[in-house]
């Protein structure tokens, strides 16, 4: 069924926000006073957006501009089969100087696990260690394979003692990224992750049968080119569920814990402050637009996924709008059940 939503007016009122469980400046002080050491900073931080039909075929320019020679394009082995592999490739050699060298890796897992996360690490700092850094990555697929692009790019510009020194408490140490790593452009060939807009690589950690990843904003892709055409091969099944997922980061991005009661509190640096946040003036708008957008065209989009270009189109952008949600509010429940799950 559909989700009616009541009219939010993004309009500042002192009473609304704190009822939304904003502190504002009046009551931010007085937590000063109480001992409180609540954060009352947030920020958004997300990739740039290019997004269209056909947009795919821009890719090659973007790495003319960034005079990108060695490229490694990440992509899942189905999608390679599929127009849009064509169309990169095709982009890449139109467009990048002929001296260019491209290595291709697809062995990407689907929902990906600390073995194959390992193995794309191992890989891309193999090849960097050989040949030299690479100038740009491309990842193309869904979020399994940019999440893995993400984390072989963090572990090759910056190999660690060991693999879980990035990962998330309590399984890992959450070492943040030390500094900028090689330019990033995600495709995303699914309506559903927005990872090409997050800073966080999710992968199951078969040891410990659990759910977990790498979070900070340096992961995030430099540039994420969102065309809708490149879900036009999606199945109806696929479809509704990966628009399901953005439904769920929609609404929980929008119904957390507000970042100003976050329990860990202000950090000692800004660098320290969680990727989620918590729920946030920024981010609610991102959220708010997901969710109406997922009321109208989720249902079409399942529907006539091949013929509804509209469709196709807005849940596309409603992906990455629940990325700039969730990516900098952070998810809750629904996410934690469906952990015990995979």
């Amino acid at each position: 069924e559909k989700l009616h939503f009541r009219k939010v007016l993004f309009k500042y009122d002192s009473h609304k926000f704190q009822k939304r469980g904003y502190l504002t400046t009046a009551n931010a002080s007085s937590s000063f006073q109480n001992g409180e050491n609540y954060d009352h900073i947030c920020e958004l931080a997300s990739s740039s957006l290019r997004f269209g039909p056909g947009s795919t075929m821009e890719v090659g320019y973007d790495l003319a501009s960034l005079k990108a020679r060695r490229i490694l394009l990440f992509v899942d082995p189905h999608v390679a089969k599929l127009p849009p592999f064509e169309n990169v490739l095709c982009s890449i050699d139109q467009h990048v100087p002929k001296s260019y060298e491209l290595d291709i890796y697809d062995q990407i897992r689907v929902e990906p696990d600390n073995e194959s996360f390992q193995h794309a690490n191992s890989y891309t700092t193999n090849q960097t260690t050989k040949h030299g850094h690479y100038d740009a990555i491309v990842a193309l697929g869904g979020g399994s394979t940019i999440d893995t692009a993400k984390a072989a790019n963090l572990y090759s510009c910056y190999p660690p003692n060991n693999f879980y020194d990035y990962v998330n408490p309590p399984l890992g140490k959450g070492l943040p990224v030390p500094g900028p790593l090689t330019p990033l452009i995600a495709i995303p060939t699914t309506a559903g992750t927005g990872s090409e807009t997050t800073g966080v690589a999710i992968f199951d950690d078969t040891p410990t049968k659990s759910k977990t990843g790498i979070a900070h904003r340096r992961l995030k892709a430099t540039l994420g080119i969102v065309d809708p055409d490149n879900i036009r091969s999606l199945t109806p099944s696929v479809a509704k569920y990966s628009g399901i997922d953005v439904l769920c980061h929609a609404m929980e991005s929008y119904t957390a814990i507000p970042y100003n009661r976050r329990p860990s509190g202000k950090p000692p640096s800004p660098i320290l402050r969680p990727a989620y946040q918590g729920s946030n003036p920024i981010s609610d708008v991102w959220s708010i637009h997901a969710l109406k957008e997922c009321t109208e065209y989720l249902p079409r989009v399942v529907e006539n996924l091949h013929s509804d270009e509209e469709a196709r189109s807005k849940m596309c952008l409603a992906a990455s709008s629940a990325g700039m949600g969730f990516g900098n509010a952070g998810v809750h429940l629904c996410h934690g059940m469906s952990y015990a799950v995979a």
